[in-house]
Formats: structure tokens, sequence, C-alpha cells
């Protein structure tokens, strides 16, 4: 469809459905899920392991052919754990597998396709041993992941930091950088002069916000109908 027909009552019973099928399928495999959270489409979000956590006003967007996976490995000494921040953005596609501990800072953003890992996932020399060596992985605050890009074991991100498209991060980036390549290396300085604005500052209110989002989604949804949304999934034209 080039438009999204949905009447507004179609789209908050949908919001509903995800919205119970968090409370009943996805907050109990977490071991925190703060207030305000949204998944889009929640059954193409999968977890695996304890020891996964989620802040306040974390946003998870899934798609049938991209699965966002949060996956810990518990096996001997080593024990996974993944913390998710405050205003997080996750993608379609993210991956992040964990045997030591992955830090996600208050509003940062994961972009489509993005992996992160702390651990080799087998020796270098004894390929039959898992896990291999570890080394927890920190994003700071307001980091920008870009797509497809790729943060190893023992990175640190600094603050604000911007990683490019397709990059591999295998050693620490300084905060308030663009840093791209393979290997990552920062490439200029973010500018001083100009106001960072984060999600954060959008999303810290979340009952206000969610007030807002109703009444946008009643105002751009005012002319939808039943009989208008039907027929654009049963027989739609050049006007759906």
């Amino acid at each position: 469809m080039r438009d999204d027909h949905r009447p507004y009552r179609l789209k908050v019973l949908l919001g509903k459905l995800e919205a119970a099928w968090v409370h009943h399928f996805i907050q109990p495999q977490l071991e925190a899920l703060g207030h305000h959270s949204m998944i889009m489409k929640p059954w193409n979000l999968k977890l695996y392991g304890r020891g996964i956590s989620f802040g306040t006003s974390v946003h998870v967007i899934t798609a049938r052919d991209r699965t966002v996976r949060l996956t810990t490995w518990a096996m001997n000494e080593y024990q996974g754990r993944i913390d998710v921040a405050d205003s997080v953005l996750i993608c379609p596609g993210v991956r992040i597998d964990s045997a030591c501990r992955v830090s996600i800072g208050e509003s940062t953003m994961l972009a489509a396709g993005a992996y992160i890992t702390d651990a080799d996932w087998h020796d270098v020399y004894d390929r039959t041993q898992p896990i291999g060596q570890t080394a927890p992985v920190v994003l700071e605050r307001n980091v920008w992941i870009g797509d497809g890009a790729i943060v190893c074991k023992g990175v640190r991100i600094g603050e604000n930091s911007v990683i490019g498209a397709g990059s591999v991060v295998t050693k620490d980036i300084p905060a308030n950088v663009v840093a791209a390549g393979n290997p990552a290396k920062p490439i200029k300085p973010l500018d001083p002069d100009l106001p960072l604005t984060t999600r954060q500052d959008m999303l810290g209110d979340g009952f206000a916000v969610a007030t807002q989002m109703d009444a946008l989604e009643r105002w751009l949804r005012q002319d939808n109908t039943w009989w208008r949304w039907l027929r654009s999934k049963i027989a739609p034209s050049r006007e759906d």
C-alpha cells in the first residue's frame, strides 16, 4: 500500500494486541521492562537466556523477515548479560550476543542489521571450545550505530559518537566523533557549537508523549473508514 488506510479504532486494537503479547510472552523473559516501552510486532522479537533488561521508553521495531535477536549464554564460568537503558531504539535485524556483558546507554540508536558481541564464540586454536575470549562492550549515552555495523568484544564507544554503516568496530571509539571503516576509526569530530537533541529529550515524559501520539493518530486517520481499508486489502488500486 502507498498509504495506511487502517481506521483509528483498528490501530488502537492492534496496539492492544501487541501490548498483550508483550505482557504475556516478552515481559516474563526479561529481568526488567520499563514503562512506556513499545515493541512493534513483538512476535518477531526473539529472546534467549537470562539477564536481559530494558529501561523505560525503549522502542523495538521488528519485521517478519528481519527479527530482532538478543541472546545471553550461560556455560561454566560464563554468564551473559544485556542491559538496554532508557529511550534506546532497536531497529529490524539487530542482533546482540553476550557471554559477558553488553551495556547499551540511554538514547542509543541501533540501526537495522547492526550486530554487537562480547565474545569470540570459539577458541582460536581449539575450535571445539565454545565461547572463547570475552570482554564487556559498553555503548555510552546517545551513541548511534549505523546500518549493518559490527561492534566486537571489549569495545567502548564514547558518548554521542556515530558509527558509520557497515563499519567493524574492534577498538575503543572516543566521545563526540563520527567513526567509520574496517577497522573503524574516527574520521571527524562532532561540532561542539551545535546542540544535540537526544531521544530522552523527546521521550522523557512518557505520559505526555503517549497522549500526543494518540491525538496525532486520531487526526491522521479521521477520514479512514473500515470499508476503504477492507477494499484496499482485497482489491487495491492506484489510489491506495
